[in-house]
């Protein structure tokens, strides 16, 4: 993906979300466009108009850290967007740790066993693991079992939640509340671009589903980003029906670039007994003790 056009147009759409009153200046004079003039940014980042219209253009190779503070800051960035300016700079910087090739993860990767003992031991919610693409990795049973129609529908090497999400409609039956779901998607997805803008499967994947849906394309063009964390998620399974989710996603230190996510049911719920019936709809048929020969 190319640097100087994503971060033209990030700096471009955090710029038109704020309004003068946003930021405590006066609305003076008619706007052409929506949101806050180039000027009144860097105005408020203390720097020469001359300055920030150079870094919109996407020449933001060797900006300080102290300026993009103060541009995070005069555009009241969160986490999420602060950290992803951050990366775009250190990429056209070519300093990214992020962006070099010992970082980029396999096309198809193989959870080690040992892994798979872990997500195994976790027997009272589902466990997943996916890397920055939305590629579902590993599970334990009650992942696996959450996400059967998405594994059952893949049409790749490995399920993929963003083009379930995009291209197959019956994400709009398992995502209860479908929008929220597809714009977490795509904010997972433009943070990947940003960490790693040369990921080939990145690519193809982005150029895939801008391709054939107008959902992403429309999300794609927003710029919106996000950080891994905690909330809840709402989902319909055909089996038990509906589940009302708490979950705590992770950074994994061992595996760089991917992330393990765990669901809870609050206890004695309605969703715990769902997800109680669900493990026993799929659990394992215990093996047979065969009669020895002699």
């Amino acid at each position: 993906m190319d640097n100087r056009s994503e971060v033209r147009e990030f700096l471009t759409t955090r710029r038109a979300k704020l309004t003068p009153r946003d930021v405590g200046l006066p609305d003076v004079g008619q706007r052409r466009v929506s949101g806050l003039r180039r000027g009144e940014v860097a105005a408020l980042a203390g720097v020469s108009i001359e300055y920030y219209s150079k870094l919109e253009r996407g020449a933001i190779a060797g900006a300080s850290p102290s300026v993009l503070e103060a541009i995070a800051r005069a555009l009241q960035l969160d986490d999420a967007e602060r950290e992803h300016l951050f990366h775009l700079a250190q990429t056209a910087a070519g300093s990214s740790p992020l962006a070099s090739p010992r970082r980029r993860t396999r096309a198809v990767w193989t959870p080690p066993p040992t892994l798979q003992w872990v997500l195994d031991s976790i027997t009272g919610g589902p466990a997943i693991v996916r890397n920055g693409r939305m590629d579902l990795l590993a599970t334990n049973q009650l992942g696996r079992a959450m996400h059967a129609s998405l594994y059952e529908r893949a049409t790749g090497p490995v399920p993929n939640f963003a083009r379930y999400t995009f291209l197959d409609e019956d994400s709009h039956t398992f995502y209860r509340d479908w929008d929220t779901a597809a714009d977490t998607c795509v904010s997972i997805l433009r943070t990947e671009a940003g960490r790693d803008p040369r990921d080939p499967h990145l690519h193809d994947l982005v150029g895939e589903l801008s391709t054939r849906s107008d959902d992403f394309r429309l999300r794609w063009g927003r710029h919106d980003v996000r950080l891994h964390g905690a909330g809840t998620k709402t989902f319909h399974h055909t089996a038990v029906g509906d589940l009302d989710l708490a979950y705590e996603s992770v950074d994994m230190l061992s595996e760089p670039g991917l992330t393990l996510t765990i669901y809870a049911a609050e206890p004695a719920s309605r969703t715990a007994e769902a997800l109680a019936l669900l493990a026993s709809l799929t659990a394992p048929a215990p093996a047979r003790n065969t009669p020895s020969q002699h």
